[in-house]
Formats: structure tokens, C-alpha cells, sequence
């Protein structure tokens, strides 16, 4: 196992918080020459087909949940879900980055969900307060399982970096929650499917002994450390499947195999798969050629056909290959 000194934390974690609103946001689905009109039409797009329902209003903004169903399904469905939430530094970033991933799930027979929460930009917000809305976005998608078709007891959560976080710390932290929310029913996730994800950050007393120059601090209310996921590993955690560019500049990925080296000596199940020469946002749909999109995803798929989940072999290419000749004939 690798270990970090707490200075070479704070400098991985402060490129992560920095470097990650501008790679983030290249990999969340839209890109950033896409602005107003022109974005609006293009999330649309790639939320057809998916249903919308408000999870959560926090100081008058409806938080969504945006749901592609198998097709044929039926609230008496008992289907396995996951819940993706977006990357962004925990400031920018848009729930159609998993768009693409959740409709193939869904035609493998899942109930697939992108998640707002959130973020700085848009909402002035702590990274606490994003954790509080991606364990109210489980807690709901569990507690409303029976008119969504879904068995409370297998929901995933997945996502990306700062969603990647989010995922995590569903499975690994006890609290965090909103207040006045319905604790009885449980915020943690069945596994946890995570996209170069943001899993070591440093304590608060590290940063201010090694220099803390922009502030990254003020994106926490508390210690950083209180909300890493890497703090709260302890057995009985979710099984989980990490993927992570091995040349990752942004998330190191040296911080997911101290995750995962933690996670499998505490007996859980974590499977890390590293990709040579890959850099951040590397699984993302839009990249050219898809390779590493279509090998995430076909991993996920024999991650989830393992808990029992999903049946049969992966049909990614197959599932876009009949996507992308629909859109021909339109």
C-alpha cells in the first residue's frame, strides 16, 4: 500500500479541486462551448426518454432526478436502479454526463438515474451540502421503490470525480444527512460503481501546516477529512468497482488504490481497474472513438451481472450500434 505525506495530500488534493471544475466540466456531458439555447436543447437530447421527479426542494430550488426505465416496465417491477451523480469540482457540471450510460442499463434491464445536487456555481454551496443531497437522492429513490418499480435493496450509486465522491461517501459515511429527513429509511447504496473518483482528501489541520494559497477550504463548512470516503472505510461496505486513468493529472491514481487496498483489507469487496496512459474523463461518452466509454461500461455491466443484478453478457456495442443507426434514419 502507497502511502501519501500529508503535504503531498493537500498538493494532489488542491490540483484536484482546481483542475477538476475545468476537466469536469469538459466531461459532464455537455461541453463548454455549448452555453443558453443551444445547451438547454442539447440536455434535453440526451434526457429523452427519461421521467423527472423533484427529490428535494432546499431554499427554493427543486432538486431532480431524471429516470430511464427498461422498456415495458411496470410499477410492480421489483428492477435493480443506480443512481449516477455528476462531476464538476463540486461546482459546476450537469446530470446528462451519465445520460448515455443510463440508457444502455436501462436496456439491460435496469432503472437507470442521473442526479442534480448542488454545486457551487449555481447554488453557492458547500461539498457537505452536495453529500447531503446525493444521500437524499438515494433516500428517495428507496423510500418511493415501489411506485418507481425498483427493490430497495439493490440500488447502486455511481458517478464521476466529484460525483465519484458522492457515491462513495454514500456508502462509507454514517450521517451527513439533511436535517428533518427520514433517517429510518437507509442513504446507502447496495454498490457503488465510481469513474475516477475523488476518495482520499486531506484533514483541515493538513492544509493549513501546508499552505492552503486558494482557499480551497471555503468549499467546506468542516474538515475535508470528515467527508473523504477513505476516512470511513470499515467492513460491511457496499461492494464497489473503481475505474481511473493511470495518467490521471486531476484525481491521482495512486489515492484509488489506497481506497481500494484499505477497502479489501477491511474484507470488503472493491475492484480497482487502472487504464494505462488515461488522463481524467477518460470513460466519458463523447470521447473520439468511445474505446474507453464502451470498456467502462461493459465492466460495469459484468460488475452488476455479479451481484446478480443483470443477466446474460454485456451488449454495449450492440446497444449503440442500433442507437446511432435510429438516429440515421430520423
Amino acid at each position: 500500500m502507497r502511502l501519501w505525506t500529508a503535504a503531498t495530500c493537500v498538493a494532489l488534493f488542491a490540483g484536484s479541486l482546481l483542475s477538476a471544475e475545468e476537466a469536469d466540466s469538459r466531461n459532464s456531458g455537455t461541453r463548454p462551448a455549448v452555453r443558453g439555447a443551444a445547451r438547454s436543447n442539447n440536455d434535453a437530447e440526451l434526457l429523452k426518454g427519461a421521467t423527472s421527479h423533484v427529490y428535494k426542494s432546499v431554499n427554493g430550488t427543486e432538486l431532480k432526478l431524471y429516470v430511464f426505465q427498461p422498456e415495458g416496465h411496470q410499477a410492480t417491477d421489483r428492477r435493480p436502479a443506480i443512481v449516477f451523480f455528476f462531476g464538476g469540482g463540486w461546482k459546476n457540471g450537469s446530470p446528462t454526463q451519465f445520460a448515455s450510460q443510463s440508457r444502455y442499463l436501462a436496456s439491460r434491464g435496469m432503472v437507470a438515474i442521473v442526479a442534480d445536487y448542488r454545486v457551487k456555481s449555481r447554488n453557492d454551496s458547500t461539498v457537505e451540502q452536495s453529500v447531503a443531497d446525493a444521500k437524499s437522492a438515494i433516500r428517495w429513490v428507496r423510500s418511493h421503490s415501489g411506485e418507481l418499480g425498483i427493490d430497495a435493496n439493490r440500488i447502486a450509486a455511481g458517478g464521476g470525480s466529484a460525483g465519484g465522491h458522492l457515491a462513495g461517501i454514500t456508502g462509507t459515511l454514517e450521517g451527513g444527512d439533511q436535517p428533518g429527513e427520514d433517517t429510518s429509511v437507509s442513504s446507502r447504496p447496495d454498490a457503488m460503481v465510481m469513474f475516477n473518483p475523488a476518495l482520499v482528501l486531506p484533514s483541515l489541520e493538513d492544509l493549513k501546516k501546508n499552505g492552503d494559497p486558494k482557499d480551497l477550504t471555503s468549499r467546506f463548512s468542516g474538515d475535508p477529512a470528515a467527508v473523504s470516503p477513505a476516512s470511513h472505510v470499515k467492513p460491511g461496505m457496499p461492494p464497489a468497482i473503481i475505474f481511473h486513468g493511470k495518467a490521471d493529472n486531476t484525481v491521482a491514481y495512486a489515492t484509488a488504490e489506497q481506497f481500494t487496498n484499505l477497502a479489501v483489507k477491511a474484507g470488503n469487496r472493491c475492484e480497482l481497474c487502472g487504464y494505462e496512459g488515461q488522463g481524467h474523463g477518460f470513460f466519458n461518452w463523447y470521447r473520439p472513438g468511445k474505446e474507453y466509454f464502451v470498456k467502462t461500461l461493459e465492466k460495469t455491466d459484468e460488475f452488476l451481472a455479479s451481484l446478480g443484478w443483470l443477466e446474460g453478457s454485456p451488449r454495449v456495442r450492440e446497444f449503440f450500434a442500433r442507437e446511432l443507426a435510429g438516429s440515421r434514419e430520423k
